[in-house]
C-alpha cells in the first residue's frame, strides 16, 4: 500500500500478505491520519474507507467497478 496525500483515481491493490487491512496504513504521515479502520475485504474482494474514500481491491478478485 502506497503512502499518498491526495485521493488516488484508481483503487489501491493489495495482496493477501496485507490482510488485516486497516486505513490508514502504518507508513501515512502522522499529520494526515484519521482514526484508523479496518476493512473487509472477503465478501467482494473491495472496500472503500469510510473516513478518506479510498478504495482498496484484494488483488485475483473480479472488481465490481
Amino acid at each position: 500500500m502506497s503512502d499518498t496525500a491526495s485521493k488516488p483515481t484508481q483503487p489501491i491493490k493489495v495482496k493477501a500478505a496485507d490482510l488485516p487491512l486497516c486505513c490508514p496504513s502504518p507508513a501515512t504521515a502522522l499529520w494526515s491520519q484519521h482514526p484508523r479502520v479496518y476493512l473487509d475485504l472477503s465478501k467482494t474482494g473491495t472496500a472503500k474507507c469510510p473516513y478518506c474514500g479510498f478504495e482498496f481491491v484484494l488483488e485475483g478478485k473480479a472488481s465490481a467497478h
